[in-house]
C-alpha cells in the first residue's frame, strides 16, 4: 500500500491535483494502512475488500478528532461527519486509480456506502458584528492595514481563504478593477472588486506592503516579515480580531 500511495501521489500531481488535495488524500490513506496493521487485516490492495473497508469506517467514527493530524493538537471529540466523508472519498478516488491503472479489477467501493455527512447551517456574521470586526482593527499600523484590506477584500468578493492569500500583485488589476483568482482545481476566474477594495488595496501597496523576504515573490498579502500570508495565519488574524470585537455565536473565520 505505501509504494502505491507514492505512485498515486505522483500520477496525481501530474493531472494537476493541487497540493492540498494530495495532501489529504496521503493523510487518508496513510490512516488506512495504519487502522489495518493495527488489526491485523490485510494492507495489500488486492485483500483489502468491503469488510476492512467498513473496519476503517467504524475505526474513523471511534477516533478522537486531529487524532492523526501531523501539526495539530488532538481534541476531546470525535471527527465531524464531514471530516469523515472527506477521508473515504479521498481513499475511494484512489481505489478508482487503481482501477484506471489495471492493478485491480474490483473495486470495493462498489459495495460499501459512504456515510453522508450531516447537513449543518453554519451561523454567519451579522452587520452589527462585520461593524465591530472592522472598527477594533488599528489601521495606523501597517499589519493591521493589511489585515483590514484582507477582511474588506472577503466580503466584498467572497473568495475562499486559500484564494484570498494566493492573490499576486501582477494579478490585482485596481485601474479595472478585477482580480485573477486562481481558484480550487487551479482553475482561473475575474473577480470584480469594488471601489472602497480598490483604494483600500491601492494603500496597501502604496504604504503598508513591507519588502518581500524574496525579491521574487509575487503574494500580494505579505507578514511583517516579508512572507505570504498563509491560510492558517489569516484564520488566527480573524479569530484574533474576532475576540477583540467580543463577537458571540459565530465562529471568526474566514470560512464564515
Amino acid at each position: 500500500l505505501s509504494n502505491l500511495i507514492q505512485g498515486y501521489t505522483l500520477c496525481s500531481r501530474s493531472d494537476g491535483k493541487s497540493p492540498k488535495t494530495m495532501a489529504l488524500a496521503t493523510l487518508a490513506l496513510t490512516t488506512l494502512k495504519n487502522c489495518l496493521e493495527a488489526r491485523g487485516l490485510p494492507t495489500d490492495v488486492t485483500e483489502i475488500g468491503p469488510t476492512e473497508l467498513r473496519e476503517f469506517i467504524l475505526h474513523l467514527q471511534q477516533v478522537r478528532a486531529f487524532e492523526h493530524h501531523p501539526y495539530t493538537r488532538v481534541q476531546n471529540k470525535g471527527l465531524s461527519g464531514c471530516a469523515i466523508n472527506c477521508y473515504l472519498r479521498a481513499i475511494r478516488a484512489f481505489w478508482s486509480w487503481l482501477i484506471r491503472e489495471e492493478i485491480i479489477s474490483k473495486n470495493p467501493f462498489d459495495k460499501v456506502r459512504i456515510p453522508k455527512p450531516p447537513g449543518k447551517v453554519v451561523p454567519t456574521f451579522s452587520e452589527n458584528q462585520l461593524r465591530a470586526l472592522l472598527k477594533v482593527i488599528s489601521r495606523e499600523k501597517a499589519t493591521g492595514f493589511r489585515d483590514w484590506t484582507m477582511i474588506l477584500t472577503l466580503l466584498d468578493t467572497g473568495l475562499r481563504a486559500s484564494e484570498l492569500v494566493g492573490l499576486t500583485v501582477e494579478d490585482t488589476n485596481l485601474e479595472d478593477g478585477i482580480v485573477k483568482v486562481n481558484g480550487k482545481g487551479s482553475k482561473e476566474r475575474i473577480v470584480p472588486i469594488g471601489a472602497r477594495v480598490q483604494r483600500a488595496i491601492w494603500k496597501y501597496l502604496q504604504f503598508h506592503r513591507p519588502e518581500p523576504l524574496s525579491p521574487l515573490c509575487p503574494t500580494l498579502f505579505l507578514t511583517r516579515d516579508g512572507e505570504p500570508v498563509t491560510v492558517n495565519r489569516l484564520e488566527g488574524i480573524i479569530e484574533s480580531h474576532g475576540r477583540k470585537a467580543r463577537i458571540e455565536g459565530v465562529r471568526c473565520s474566514p470560512h464564515t
